[in-house]
């Protein structure tokens, strides 16, 4: 029996408010056949003419282009959207991944496993009978519906979630051994959705992608530095703070030395993307000792991160923010546990503190976006940063994000000025920018 030809379009492109979320449109006679391919792909029907392809392993661009080779193969006509083919042809990994010895195809199926569990959880297939959480990560007990040996305990949240190894014959084996590993920790019923399961979940809810935008709220964007902005900054540093000297071996380069000659901070003028490194800063045990910890700051880090991090080096303040955690609770971030890291993001989710106890040179980092591996801005901070440091950043970082109280942030005097004061640190109103490609 003869084929019905494959007289179809279907055009794929970013959804416009859950990157890297794919859409997928389909028109022509033959729509339904090619609607059938897509949902075999992953993509689910969001309107007779529309299907969206959202991952936990935000992996969407790469299964979108094998699945538009798929269609053409059956002879389908598609098209890629030019900001779809872009993020297609940008590699990128995930920042500080927990199993930094995968290579990237291993990571990939790794995020592929997790997308399985994802689905079958969110369709039924396999029920979590109990939740946990060990210190580092949520975990979980559950059965699928059919197969042999199919009561599996869970690890990890979105792109990190993998069965265990072990399974269990039976449920009452399956539940008795995860309350002796978990305890008092063991909570009834699946963990509450992550963030992005919850953003997952609405995009597939049945909205048209002309109903998105007023259904959804425009995703926020992270505070960033405007051209010039640290060029700026450094000139000001140097009229108005009279115990740092200027030294420019290069063009490119300029580095600031403290009086004490136990402080560097060096420039870097060529940076132009928001993401290169545009400050390197050190703090040395003496003139001729060895140096403490240092960190990185990219070109699109606000200034107000800088202005605090040099102040505090150069005079520490009698009075300090209070400890980190303490700060970021109060200004009511959200902490969350990883494999291997702790975070705290912002209410809005535009600026993220993490924390990596067992790394040395990126023990601590704060970055404006969603993700690390797409950051608008990153500073790293090695281990041995002085944790009052920390919480005065952690502080300004805070103070960055607008409130309803608070719809913008205080202006910045100029380094030295008689209005600014060590214990709080006015702030430069913010202005979003678009994020950037991933890297």
């Amino acid at each position: 029996m003869p084929y019905a030809p494959a007289d179809a379009h279907v055009r794929f492109s970013l959804h416009p408010d859950h990157h890297p979320a794919v859409i997928a449109t389909t028109t022509g006679p033959t729509a339904d056949a090619a609607r059938s391919h897509l949902h075999d792909a992953g993509f689910r029907s969001t309107s007779p003419t529309t299907m969206v392809l959202a991952r936990v392993d935000r992996e969407e661009p790469h299964y979108a282009v094998k699945t538009a080779e798929r269609l053409r193969q059956l002879g389908f006509t598609t098209e890629i959207e030019p900001a779809l083919q872009e993020e297609i042809d940008t590699e990128w990994t995930w920042a500080n991944y927990p199993m930094p010895w995968c290579t990237r195809e291993e990571i990939r199926e790794v995020g592929a496993e997790a997308q399985r569990i994802h689905d079958d959880i969110a369709e039924g297939r396999l029920v979590v009978h109990l939740h946990a959480h060990d210190g580092h990560a949520t975990v979980a007990v559950g059965s699928y519906a059919t197969g042999v040996r199919r009561h599996v305990h869970l690890h990890g949240e979105n792109h990190l979630r993998q069965k265990t190894g072990i399974a269990f014959d039976t449920e009452a084996e399956a539940v008795s051994e995860f309350h002796r590993l978990y305890s008092v920790a063991v909570r009834p019923g699946p963990a509450p959705l992550t963030d992005l399961e919850q953003s997952i979940r609405q995009l597939l809810a049945g909205e048209i992608p002309s109903a998105v935008e007023e259904t959804f709220a425009p995703a926020a964007e992270p505070p960033v530095a405007e051209p010039g902005d640290h060029e700026a900054f450094l000139a000001a540093l140097f009229d108005e703070e009279r115990q740092w000297e200027r030294y420019r071996p290069f063009d490119e380069t300029t580095i600031a030395f403290h009086e004490s000659l136990a402080l560097r901070a060096q420039f870097d003028h060529e940076a132009r993307h928001r993401t290169d490194v545009a400050w390197t800063i050190a703090e040395y045990d003496g003139p001729v000792g060895e140096r403490l910890w240092h960190a990185t700051v990219t070109a699109g880090t606000p200034v107000p991160l800088v202005h605090t991090m040099l102040q505090y080096l150069d005079a520490p303040p009698f009075t300090i923010a209070g400890d980190l955690d303490g700060v970021l609770h109060g200004a009511a971030w959200r902490p969350a546990s990883h494999p291997a890291r702790t975070t705290w993001a912002a209410p809005d989710g535009t600026v993220v503190f993490e924390s990596t106890p067992h790394a040395v040179e990126d023990r601590w980092t704060l970055y404006g976006g969603e993700d690390l591996g797409r950051a608008a801005w990153t500073i790293r901070l090695s281990a041995g940063v002085p944790h009052d440091l920390l919480a005065q950043l952690a502080s300004t970082a805070a103070d960055l994000i607008p409130s309803p109280t608070q719809p913008s942030p205080r202006p910045l005097p100029a380094p030295g000025s008689a209005s600014q004061s060590a214990a709080q640190l006015p702030l430069p109103a913010a202005v979003p920018q678009a994020r950037p490609p991933r890297r």
